[in-house]
């Protein structure tokens, strides 16, 4: 099975997957709206704006599993994302990207290993993964690294469409 057969919901619980996306280079990024790192939002919103019309977008997935820092519902999830940062890229149903309920989507992503090497669990929110538009994934950025930064910037534009 491909990454884009995997079954999804979008925040609002419609059935979705990353097909509705083939062909665009996605950055994937397991999101919460109280850490320390919440303000990548800002970073991941400018992205968007910047590469959108070249065939790219930013994908969210907000997950609760790191000291509890995305407790929202749906609704909260959204109106923060958009009142707060003005998110304009697609979310996603809440998701456990670790442990035995780990989703498909992130049981597939956890396989590829970062710059270091290292494969297996998400390190904490905001890990980034960039997919080519064959979606093929070809960086995983662990949480640190901002959405702006030279690396992820490069790689991204390495794997632009247009």
């Amino acid at each position: 099975m491909s990454l884009y057969d995997i079954p999804l919901r979008t925040l609002d619980g419609a059935a979705t997957s990353l097909a509705d996306h083939k062909g665009k280079a996605l950055l994937i990024v397991n999101v919460a709206s109280k850490c320390g790192l919440t303000p990548q939002y800002e970073g991941l919103e400018r992205l968007q704006q910047r590469y959108a019309g070249r065939g790219f977008t930013v994908l969210g997935f907000p997950c609760n599993q790191f000291a509890g820092q995305e407790p929202g519902s749906a609704e909260e999830i959204r109106t923060f994302c958009s009142t707060t940062y003005g998110v304009t890229f697609p979310l996603f149903e809440k998701i456990d990207v670790n442990g035995e309920d780990r989703h498909p989507l992130y049981a597939k992503l956890t396989e590829v290993a970062d710059a270091e090497g290292q494969a297996g669990d998400i390190a904490w929110n905001f890990e980034k993964f960039l997919l080519s538009p064959d979606g093929t994934v070809v960086a995983r950025l662990r949480p640190p690294v901002e959405p702006e930064s030279p690396e992820l910037v490069a790689a991204l534009e390495a794997v632009l469409p247009a």
